[in-house]
């Protein structure tokens, strides 16, 4: 009998003997359930025949079996390409999307490799990093369009480096920027007026974070326009509602001390620049949706698989790339190691046909998304969920650091 796969706090455990009799997988001998990931659920299976990922689609917002197998059949196409993933493995009905009991699984080969941080990647890595993710994103243009029976969108279709000319960059609109500062205006100092309306105060509080890491905000599958920029409004509302949730916590420790520290400072802040608020997101493109160090594993140095396509869609390309980096390379203390920022954001814009002034426009809505994140507080207040709390002190010192070193951050991903 294969071990328990039943989690801590988690109740449902896969069926393995209904699932395995859709594959040629053998008979399971043990199954243990794998930690990383906040809301779909992984197993280290081992079986007769080898060792598989066995993945438990739990989380509602991307558990839709036609999804699922829209993003398998991406991940095999990028494999054809080269590109590094782990595909599913077919079932007797050469479907890679098994539904037992009304949840949906999928089994995958297993990929030897362990995770990698930024901090434990050497610059030329970095830069590997960076090339591989516009490769990837300039490889699912072309799989993509073609499986929908579109020709790829020339220079976005290629897979592989390719660099572009001078006048593509000159070519950029002025739009993909971000709003122009006054150089001789402090950007720390506030603006003449920055008051809220009261009745714009009164507004609800939104019913989800106004921006989540890329490695855990629920996002639609296939997004095709990417979404507003946070309101200020809305999120002074939501400070507001937090604060008094902090004050009401019993009995209060350290987390609440430094929680009610950041919710003040950032809405100071916000109270600031509440004028450079971005109209809207740059151009769009198919993505991964989830590029972060928990979904790539490397195997010595060398990236083994992407994992997790959970959250493959339409999606500013830049903003991925400048998401990911925020998260490979913050430190411990909140701020980010720029020179390797640096080295990937060039190798990315070179893969990826992206320019300057693209990576500079979706620094800006990366930017001002992270002054109106709170998630890992709502999860830790509103729903009393604390495995994100390790992450809290780090992410919320950083878009304090970033406002501060605003022009060295656009620096960093344009030059």
């Amino acid at each position: 009998m294969p071990r328990s796969c039943v989690p801590p706090l988690v109740l449902h455990a896969p069926p393995l003997g209904a699932l395995l009799r859709r594959y040629a997988a053998g008979t399971a001998l043990t199954c243990e359930p794998v930690d990383e990931g906040l809301l779909n659920r992984g197993y280290r299976l081992r079986t007769t025949r080898g060792r598989y990922f066995l993945k438990h689609h739990f989380d509602p917002d991307t558990a839709d079996p036609a999804s699922i197998a829209r993003q398998h059949r991406a991940t095999e196409r990028l494999a054809d390409l080269g590109v590094p993933v782990a595909p599913p493995l077919p079932g007797h009905d050469g479907r890679t999307v098994a539904v037992v009991g009304g949840h949906a699984y999928a089994l995958h080969p297993w990929i030897d490799g362990r995770h990698r941080h930024g901090s434990q990647l050497t610059p030329g890595q970095c830069g590997r990093l960076g090339a591989l993710l516009g490769v990837v994103h300039a490889s699912l243009e072309h799989v993509m369009r073609a499986a929908h029976g579109e020709r790829p969108l020339p220079g976005r279709g290629e897979h592989g480096p390719r660099e572009r000319g001078e006048n593509a960059e000159k070519a950029e609109t002025a739009e993909n920027a971000p709003p122009t500062r006054d150089p001789k205006r402090d950007p720390r100092r506030p603006p003449e007026r920055r008051a809220t309306p009261p009745e714009r105060r009164t507004r609800a509080a939104a019913t989800a974070p106004a921006e989540h890491t890329a490695a855990e905000r629920p996002a639609p599958v296939e997004s095709t326009a990417p979404a507003p920029s946070p309101d200020p409004a809305d999120t002074f509302v939501l400070i507001d509602d937090l604060l008094a949730r902090v004050r009401r916590h019993r009995p209060a420790d350290s987390f609440d001390e430094l929680a009610r520290h950041r919710l003040l400072e950032r809405r100071t802040l916000l109270e600031r620049h509440a004028d450079r608020r971005p109209p809207h997101g740059g151009p769009v493109g198919w993505v991964h949706g989830d590029f972060h160090p928990f979904n790539l594993l490397y195997r010595g140095d060398a990236p083994a698989a992407i994992v997790d396509w959970d959250r493959l869609g339409v999606q500013p390309r830049a903003e991925e790339a400048v998401r990911a980096a925020a998260i490979f390379f913050v430190r411990p203390d909140g701020t980010l190691d720029l020179p390797k920022a640096r080295q990937y954001a060039r190798a990315y814009r070179r893969a990826a046909g992206a320019t300057p002034l693209e990576l500079a426009a979706a620094v800006h809505r990366v930017w001002w998304e992270r002054l109106n994140d709170f998630w890992m507080l709502r999860w830790h207040y509103e729903r009393g969920d604390t495995r994100a709390d390790s992450q809290f002190p780090a992410a919320s010192a950083l878009a304090v650091w970033w406002t501060r070193e605003y022009d060295a951050v656009c620096g960093a991903f344009a030059d």
